[in-house]
């Protein structure tokens, strides 16, 4: 088992106006399963994003620890940015493979299971928004990550684009499957797609609680059961209503 421990004591940033110190993050402990999808839900400015920044190693300025099972190991870490950050003078297949030293072995099978077979030779300026989303997820898994982030990967789409694309990454997900960390402010996308919901408070930013996703996903294409389970969300756990 690669279980992912995640265990963050302090992260602080300093006020340049005033030169205060402000606690972004407080003893926030997680654990990932091998191959498990977990959604972090939480109100806008919590610190979703410092914390996928911290797990990429973009950020080192904190206190804590992250490792893989008990040897320390740091996880190799894919990252899904909510802007897809693809470099127009290159095709997609150009800039799929920039995240790999080597040549992308899967590449056909990851441009099929996204529905981009037919547009591996094209620049990005000629791809829709769901498209250019959809290139840098399979840039991610392209990596084979032990970790794969993705921080509001499908904000700003249509409602049916987003459920294509919704779909579409858990069909790649299911045939590949990785540890995710998804942050989203859709409780409707985050039941649809995870394992596991974790919903976090600010200031400083730590877990309210953590609540397993029981519908099938063989069921999770009935958005009246998705709906269903949300609305007893709010009945049995009142403190996630002010998250959201």
């Amino acid at each position: 088992m690669n279980d992912l421990t995640i265990n963050i004591t302090d992260k602080s940033y300093l006020n340049s106006t005033d030169k205060t110190s402000k606690q972004v993050v407080k003893d926030l402990q997680l654990n990932l399963a091998n191959n498990e999808f977990v959604c972090l839900v939480g109100p806008s400015g919590c610190g979703k994003t410092t914390l996928l920044n911290i797990l990429a190693g973009l950020d080192t300025d904190f206190s804590g620890n992250i490792s893989l099972n008990e040897n320390h190991k740091a996880p190799k870490v894919g990252y899904v940015f909510q802007n897809p950050r693809l470099l127009p003078w290159r095709t997609v297949q150009e800039n799929i493979e920039l995240a790999s030293e080597e040549k992308i072995e899967t590449l056909d099978f990851l441009l099929e299971s996204m529905g981009l077979a037919t547009e591996k030779d094209t620049f990005p300026a000629h791809l829709s928004l769901g498209m250019s989303r959809r290139v840098a997820i399979i840039r991610a898994f392209a990596i084979d990550p032990d970790l794969l982030l993705m921080d509001e990967p499908f904000v700003s789409l249509d409602p049916p684009t987003a459920r294509q694309a919704q779909q579409l990454l858990i069909d790649l997900w299911s045939k590949r499957p990785h540890k995710v960390l998804f942050v989203t402010h859709d409780l409707r996308e985050a039941i649809t797609l995870a394992d596991r919901l974790i919903f976090l408070n600010s200031n400083p930013m730590s877990v309210i609680t953590e609540i397993p996703v029981a519908i099938p996903r063989k069921e999770r294409l009935d958005e009246a059961k998705i709906e269903q389970f949300r609305q007893q969300l709010f009945i049995d756990y009142p403190e996630i209503t002010a998250l959201l």
